[in-house]
């Protein structure tokens, strides 16, 4: 596909005017990496469970690695959501504006094209 250098001049302009907050913000980012963050120390939680419960015979261990496991498996669940949420938003973000500025463009166009009528 090839891009008109001026057209897509055009379309930064156009994004820097709507003034969009940034896709990378902070605390979107910051979330994101959370959530990474949180997948991670879930599964570590949820290992280091199973082994702690197929590592002894006494009942009371036992249930108490499968309360750990339980905990790991939400914070595996609650970090994916975050990473999810956090990262489609960024993309939908923008998506959006591109959106926005393509449906602007047509209907310039089509403005154009009944104004050019004779």
């Amino acid at each position: 596909m090839l891009q008109n250098p001026d057209r897509v001049e055009q379309f930064t302009e156009e994004i820097a005017e709507m003034r969009l907050p940034d896709a990378a913000s902070s605390r979107d980012r910051t979330l994101l990496r959370v959530g990474v963050a949180l997948m991670v120390v879930g599964a570590v939680v949820g290992i280091v469970a199973y082994f702690i419960g197929h590592g002894t015979t006494n009942p009371l261990q036992q249930r108490d690695a499968i309360v750990m496991a339980i905990i790991g498996l939400t914070l595996a669940v609650i970090g994916g959501a975050l990473f999810v949420r956090y990262s489609m938003a960024q993309f939908l973000r923008f998506w959006m504006a591109r959106l926005s500025w393509e449906q602007t463009s047509q209907t310039d166009r089509v403005v154009e094209a009944i104004r050019d009528r004779p």
